[in-house]
């Protein structure tokens, strides 16, 4: 067999030098295995597999398995050397997008390469390391063998290269499995010939038994794939319909595993299996098979006789995903419903582990959405997903008190095209496991007797449908010397029950108490989206003027029930019911808490604080607002309404994601700060204005006045520039502002022009006695490059100091244009001035008292102190022996500025020699200093062959000649037209502390004043 050429791909095995060589000892088989052995070695030796080796360095035991047909496989045990080889991490195709990709289609062809790996061609150097040992001899691979660690990454790099542009398109291969793909019956011929004319050129042979052209369906990587679309694998299926009842841990292992293989087709997979894993709690060998557990094998065997079909969406259609949450997990299927059918696409399941059983059911239920956008992550970027749930899912994930694990669950599904729709009354074949969203592990049966009353005459009451969720409420006032208040007990259609409490910071009968209670209870059931209610209260008087049977003849109560009367009309259907006081405990605890608690007591239960009555309305006009920052991400959290650009609406859900609607009003998560609401620009400027120069204003800076803004509780995205705006334009802080009495000035910047042109230099010690009584270390970093140099000494003299400079510095690096130093005798010394002036060496001092002026080499010295602390341990005296490993590790150091290791810097530079040191050749003209170092570093950039980083690029433009670079904190003062300009006041009023800074003003106007030529100039004038 020819094989692919070694210049298209070879195998190697890229063994790790860490790893020792591992002989392994020959094993001992029966004559059988001898005799099977013997022939698969002399096959393989004759068509050129295999060839003898001599003084193998790895030697592997041969293992023989028997097949399915009963004759023997001859592998070899790689196990040492998968150990010593690293992994190659070259991705393989996930199955399911090749499932799906060829799902649907009319006519497909099947292929397996013959002995696919054995036609890829060992690395020369490496095929000596699959040496195998038999009772014959010692023999290495000349092809690649199975069993190797990287030889599935090895074959698809193959693959993927000569099939390059075809996969996707008219193939999939995954491996040595390969498939040709049409659409129609007519180009399925023309794609098997480009296929063939690929495998012809590339030497590739085909396995004819395991293919199959021109087929409507076929087994394709453990499915079955056909135009109807995606069907588990048969036998697959029939092991697990044929296995027997499981007596040990290893079968119940071997059927959970059966089943993890086909969950894809199975509806709450981990639902069905969780009387196995009981059983498998425990660890033990015997394991006790229950009838529980006897009831969920049957009903998967029955499950699974009649699998479901799973369908392939079109592109650009709309999914349906139905959520599941039962005590031990959390499901889901993924549908589509072409025809108004509900085809499934992909079930999922998953168990709940440790503090997940403790979620709230709402938690769980946003859990089990998560979990499937992570495992239907191509299907949910593809594809818009229509969530169907009657649960507040929406709500909760956007709700004011959201916990940090919902927020961040918020935030990652920002980024799909997903919306929250009720559940339709009809459901398919599919979804029938799916028709309870919510099943807790133990329901609590209510108290309430539940009975139907009919209010024809009131609006919205109609007869509740049963087949669509009843919300439960119970409310409950009371109104005492201590407080007024009110409690509220809301039960979910799944009988979940939510404690809900106000206090009241007005005075109020006890009708309005219970007034305030149902008009509370009303607002809070409808932002959860409920379409039907059931109010339970033992209140006489609030029930029967509700129902119409007493009259509201009083002002205060005619106003409180035309205000239930239009929150009622918000449901579809409601009820209200009187039931005894001793029913409605609850609720009552609730509102005699909310009514007596103060800020001083602690509680759980949530306490809202209600400043006015309901009844209260204010006197509005309307107002007519346009569109700003804030309506884009509102429409989205308020209606899921998107932008039609992709790229625009996957922005808006990142960006609302930091955003959440309270009572109508936009607000912005904070991070260490309250919920911050939102304003528009005109808002902003009110309250700039109010914190500013308001009744406790006190004219604060921009950054000040912002951050003032942000701690009251306000946000837009400009309020950082609106503030700078307003304290330019405010008169009084132009006026009155301090006035700079020393011109501006640049700085004499500490910095390099170019590497090793300019030398920090300090001293360490005393340090711990070492070796040739040396005590002290002089350091010198390049203030460019922050190469380090250093060396032990025994004293410091100004002699030593410049043997060290001339022997280290500027034999090594040439002369640097700049040494800096601090204040010590040993560097400012008439010996070593006079060996600074000799080499024209420009010597700098450090402020006296201020080391921090010279702060580079201060920071190395830190590090050479720290380095050397922890590699002497107690040995301290051994400080100078380990002083260059210090200085080796600092400079293979990279620098992320220079974005290069510190040690590659001196092979790129030309040192200065000084031929000439009385006239030596200057840069451009003259030594760089702070007025013309831009220029010189221009000259530097146009003489250097492409060895700028961005490092240095960044140091231009910090030091740069031009306007727009000066540094930080000198700005030029521009005058345009409109600008006023101010006379300085003369200092001659005796009480200067609130003398005004400026006196007479002029208006700058345009001016033209003509020029040599026909050109004008436009100057400005003051008028």
């Amino acid at each position: 067999m020819p094989g692919i050429a070694p210049d298209v791909i070879s195998h190697k095995l890229a063994i790790s030098s860490a790893y020792k060589p591992v002989r392994q000892k020959r094993r001992s088989y029966d004559a059988e295995r001898y005799e099977a052995m013997r022939t698969e070695v002399e096959k393989l030796q004759t068509i050129g597999f295999i060839r003898e080796a001599t003084y193998p360095v790895w030697l592997a035991n041969s293992v023989m398995v028997r097949k399915s047909t009963g004759g023997w496989r001859m592998c070899q045990d790689y196990t040492d050397h998968n150990k010593a080889c690293p992994k190659d991490s070259f991705p393989l195709p996930r199955i399911d997008q090749l499932v799906d990709a060829t799902a649907g289609l009319e006519l497909l062809s099947f292929m397996d390469a013959y002995s696919g790996y054995n036609q890829i061609f060992m690395h020369p150097p490496d095929s000596e390391h699959t040496a195998f040992i038999t009772d014959k001899g010692l023999y290495c691979y000349n092809v690649m063998p199975f069993g190797l660690k990287n030889a599935g990454a090895t074959y698809q790099r193959l693959v993927n290269k000569i099939f390059a542009g075809y996969i996707g398109n008219i193939m999939e291969v995954y491996v040595d499995d390969m498939l040709v793909k049409s659409r129609t019956a007519e180009d399925h011929l023309q794609n098997l010939s480009i296929m063939f004319g690929i495998l012809k050129d590339y030497r590739m042979r085909l396995n004819p038994k395991k293919c199959a052209f021109g087929v409507s369906s076929g087994k394709f990587l453990g499915f079955m794939i056909s135009q109807r679309g995606i069907e588990a694998n048969p036998e697959k299926i029939k092991a697990i319909i044929d296995m027997e009842r499981p007596k040990t841990m290893k079968d119940i292992q071997s059927l959970t595993g059966r089943v993890a293989a086909l969950t894809r087709f199975i509806s709450k997979a981990t639902d069905k299996c969780v009387p196995f894993f009981k059983a498998l709690k425990g660890g033990k060998r015997d394991i006790t098979w229950t009838a529980e557990c006897d009831n969920a094998f049957q009903a998967l065997k029955n499950y699974m006789s009649k699998a479901p079909l799973l369908s392939k969406p079109l592109p650009g259609e709309i999914l349906y995903l139905y959520l599941s949450v039962s005590g031990t997990a959390v499901s889901s299927v993924l549908i589509w419903k072409p025809e108004k059918a509900e085809l499934p696409i992909f079930y999922v399941s998953k168990a709940l582990q440790s503090a997940e059983l403790r979620y709230p059911p709402l938690e769980q239920l946003a859990l089990a959405l998560v979990v499937s956008a992570r495992r239907l992550r191509p299907y949910f970027q593809a594809h818009g997903i229509k969530v169907l749930t009657n649960q507040p899912l929406r709500q909760v994930l956007q709700k004011p008190e959201i916990s940090g694990r919902l927020i961040k669950w918020a935030i990652e599904l920002g980024e799909f095209d997903i919306q929250f729709v009720p559940r339709p009354a009809e459901k398919g074949q599919a979804v029938a496991d799916f028709i309870s969203e919510l099943t807790p592990a133990t329901v609590q049966p209510t108290s309430e007797a539940i009975t139907e009353t009919i209010l024809p005459d009131q609006p919205g009451a109609e007869r509740l449908d049963t087949s669509t969720p009843v919300w439960g409420l119970h409310v409950d006032g009371s109104a005492n010397q201590q407080g007024c208040g009110a409690g509220l007990v809301l039960t979910t259609p799944e009988g979940q029950k939510i404690e809900y409490a106000l206090r009241f910071d007005f005075r109020t009968s006890n009708n309005e108490a219970e007034y305030e209670a149902l008009l509370a209870g009303l607002r809070l059931v409808k932002s959860m989206n409920a379409k039907q209610i059931r109010i339970h209260s033992d209140s006489q008087l609030i029930v029967n003027q509700i129902t119409a049977d007493f009259a509201a003849r009083d002002a205060s109560m005619y106003a409180y029930l035309s205000t239930a009367h239009q929150l009622l009309r918000s449901f579809e259907a409601y009820e209200i019911k009187q039931i005894p006081r001793g029913e409605n405990s609850h609720a009552d605890a609730l509102a005699r808490l909310a009514s007596a608690i103060n800020d001083k007591v602690g509680r759980k239960v949530p306490v809202e604080i209600l400043a006015q009555p309901s009844t209260v309305t204010s006197e509005a006009c309307a107002v007519r607002y346009e569109d700003t920052w804030m309506s884009p991400i509102y429409l989205y959290l308020t209606n899921g309404t998107l932008p039609e650009d992709k790229a625009q609406a996957r922005k808006l859900r990142y960006r609302s994601a930091r955003y959440t609607v309270i009572n109508d009003v936009l607000y912005k998560r904070g991070y260490t700060t309250p919920y911050l609401k939102c304003l528009t620009a005109e808002q902003g400027e009110y309250i700039l204005r109010e914190i500013h120069s308001g009744v406790c204003g006190d004219h604060s800076g921009s950054r000040s006045l912002a951050y003032k803004v942000f701690r009251q509780g306000y946000f837009w995205p400009t309020m950082h520039q609106d503030a700078n705006t307003l304290v330019k334009r405010c008169d009084k802080c132009q006026r009155f502002g301090n006035v700079p009495h020393i011109p501006a000035e640049p700085l004499t910047p500490i910095v390099s022009p170019w590497p090793f042109a300019q030398w920090g230099l300090d001293l360490i010690g005393p340090m711990p006695q070492g070796k040739g009584q040396v005590k002290y270390a002089v350091v010198a970093v390049d203030y460019f490059t922050k190469w380090v140099e250093a060396e032990p000494l025994a004293t410091i003299t100004a002699a030593k100091i410049e043997d060290f400079v001339w022997t280290h510095i500027c034999c090594r690096f040439g002369i640097p244009y700049a040494i800096i130093t601090d204040n010590d005798r040993q560097f400012d010394s008439e010996l070593f001035r006079q060996f600074c002036t000799r080499l024209k060496i420009n010597l700098f001092f450090a402020s006296p008292a201020h080391p921090q002026s010279n702060g580079q080499v201060e920071a190395i010295n830190k590090i050479v102190k720290k380095l050397l602390k922890r590699q002497l341990d107690k040995a301290k005296g051994a400080w100078p022996e380990k002083l260059p490993e210090a200085l080796w590790a600092i400079r293979t150091f990279t620098e992320r500025p220079l974005e290069k290791p510190l040690f590659l810097w001196p092979l790129d530079q030309k040192q200065w020699a000084s031929a000439n040191l009385q006239g030596r050749t200057k840069f451009p003209s003259e030594e760089p200093s702070g007025e013309n170092l831009g220029d010189y570093c221009l000259y530097r950039i146009l003489t250097t062959n492409d060895r700028l980083t961005r490092g240095e690029k960044r140091q231009l433009d910090i030091t740069g000649p031009s306007a727009e670079t000066l540094p930080k904190g000198i700005h030029l003062d521009a005058f345009a037209l409109g600008h006023v300009s101010c006379s300085q006041s003369a200092p001659t009023v005796p009480h200067r502390k609130f003398q005004n800074k400026h006196t007479s003003q002029g208006l700058y106007k345009e001016t033209p004043i003509p020029k040599e030529g026909t050109q004008k100039d436009q100057r400005y004038a003051i008028a």
